[in-house]
């Protein structure tokens, strides 16, 4: 009984258990890891609902689809007045984007823009001759001038058109779809003859937020945008042919003809969603705090297990004994840093608030480690040690496009330090 306790205990003293025991808390550990994760993704939506109630009293995305006429007709067939749209023959879009301030609710900002935009054109002479339609049945008298867009009530200008110096007004349809976020304007009627072959042009003045977009009505289409903010990602179902981008701002121009989309110049019945055809600019942050402390949490496995492995080699080297406890209370400090992180991130910036939590964490954990080593060489060398990995996390976490070769550079110059100092151990013992 004596040598089965004795065996016991020799083996509770031994290296292997002492790993096995350090391995079993570090997947412990995981488990506040994933709490503090969830939080910093409760924060993130968090952030998101207050600046989404924010901007949409200054003015969601733009988004603008026209101008197009819209001509009555009577379909012999249906025995109904039906309806036809017909785009312009040439468009040009010119759009000046400046990020107008930024609005603060509590400690979340939003970026918010105002655009100016000019629509220049002609419009040609519609064609029913696809339909056969008899010119008795087409209402020419009747044709108005149509216009889709978003955010009607962050519109801060006239909406009229001018056509060759008489400018026309428009008026909001009522939609007939429930929650519909894109609104209908419509002129009043005037004889088609009044705009085939004639040049038009039109200015909005916006307020808005994340992005703009528009559909390539034109025949020919040509569009430039300019603006102030760093940071556009251009996306949508056209790429800009140019585009110049600095920390002053960018400015992107595209060029579209009409048998480079997969829709008609002219549109008979219902007028068509056409939205998905859009090019679009978004207005992003790139990497914001949370996505940021987001990405140092998914680290926090590495740095947990390499703190303990470091722990353990001293441990092993100096054949001082550290209690599983010590080891604990160890790992819930690196726990605590991404808690540290993620609340003073919120009131300053990232680099800011990792700074201070790194150097927190990093100082606390030296002088436990003082107190349980009794000396000072290998409490200045979990120190560095510990700093060092920190100062690694955050290089990745900057980087984007290197962030893989970086991390896996590093992890082999790490576990090649770790064969070279764990060479001569005796691992029997």
């Amino acid at each position: 009984m004596e040598q089965q306790d004795h065996e016991m205990k020799t083996f509770f003293q031994s290296n292997t258990a002492k790993m096995m025991m350090v391995g079993f808390l570090t997947l412990v550990l995981l488990i506040p890891l994933f709490f503090v994760q969830d939080l910093i993704t409760e924060r993130s939506q968090r952030k998101q609902e207050v600046i989404t109630e924010t901007t949409s009293k200054w003015g969601g995305e733009v988004f603008c689809y026209g101008p197009m006429l819209k001509v009555p007709y009577y379909d012999n067939t249906t025995k109904q007045l039906q309806t036809a749209y017909f785009f312009p023959d040439k468009l040009t879009t010119a759009s000046e984007v400046k990020m107008a301030r930024t609005l603060k609710r509590s400690i979340y900002k939003a970026n918010v823009f105002s655009a100016a935009i000019t629509f220049e054109g002609q419009f040609a002479t519609p064609d029913f001759s696809a339909l056969s339609i008899p010119a008795e049945n087409i209402h020419w008298e009747e044709t108005q001038i149509v216009f889709q867009t978003t955010n009607i009530n962050s519109i801060n200008s006239e909406v009229k058109v001018n056509v060759n110096g008489q400018k026309i007004a428009f008026e909001p349809v009522a939609s007939s779809k429930p929650n519909d976020t894109i609104a209908t304007l419509e002129s009043g009627r005037f004889p088609a003859t009044q705009l085939a072959g004639k040049t038009f042009k039109m200015e909005l003045n916006y307020n808005g937020s994340h992005a703009i977009s528009f559909v390539p009505v034109g025949k020919s289409t040509k569009a430039t945008l300019h603006s102030d903010w760093h940071s556009p990602s251009f996306s949508g179902y056209f790429l800009p042919s140019t585009q110049n981008a600095s920390p002053n701002g960018f400015q992107a121009t595209w060029q579209v003809q009409h048998f480079n989309r997969p829709f008609n110049q002219q549109q008979f019945g219902p007028l068509p969603d056409l939205s998905k055809y859009a090019y679009k600019v978004d207005l992003i942050t790139p990497v914001d705090e949370y996505q940021q402390n987001e990405r140092a949490s998914k680290y926090g496995f590495l740095v947990i297990g390499l703190t303990f492995l470091v722990f353990f080699l001293i441990q092993t080297l100096s054949k001082i004994n550290i209690h599983i406890f010590q080891y604990s209370m160890i790992g819930i400090a690196l726990v605590l840093f991404y808690a540290l992180l993620i609340s003073i991130t919120e009131h300053s910036s990232f680099t800011l608030a990792y700074a201070i939590a790194g150097t927190a964490i990093v100082s606390m954990i030296t002088l436990y480690a003082y107190s349980i080593l009794q000396n000072r060489k290998f409490p200045l060398l979990i120190g560095g040690a510990l700093s060092l990995i920190y100062a690694f996390l955050f290089v990745i976490i900057q980087l984007e496009d290197y962030a893989l070769l970086v991390g896996s550079v590093g992890l082999f110059a790490i576990l090649a330090a770790v064969m070279f100092f764990s060479r001569k151990i005796d691992w029997s013992k």
